[in-house]
């Protein structure tokens, strides 16, 4: 019997939906150290040493991956980030 379609699940689609979306912020040369650590603690609300640790991250790898979840949730933490004067995107986790 013949499958519609419509029918038809390819299986990579089901992995892309599967697949979190992740807030990256980006090094800068405008914000402290200091106030990056401040901004993870305060929006993040992690403590201060894994806040560090992705301080230290933006400025000697260029970027940290801060965050990860719905895309919904992502687009807010990088409004927040932006709010905030950091440098953030969004993409799907690879």
């Amino acid at each position: 019997m013949p499958v519609s379609p419509a029918e038809v699940i390819e299986p990579d689609v089901i992995e892309d939906v599967d697949r979190p979306w992740v807030t990256i912020v980006w090094n800068d040369p405008v914000n402290l150290m200091s106030y990056v650590t401040y901004v993870f603690m305060e929006y993040f609300k992690y403590d201060r040493a894994k806040a560090e640790l992705l301080m230290m991250d933006v400025h000697e790898k260029g970027r940290a991956m801060v965050s990860s979840g719905t895309r919904e949730e992502m687009e807010r933490d990088v409004t927040a980030m932006h709010g905030y004067g950091l440098w953030a995107t969004m993409q799907k986790d690879d």
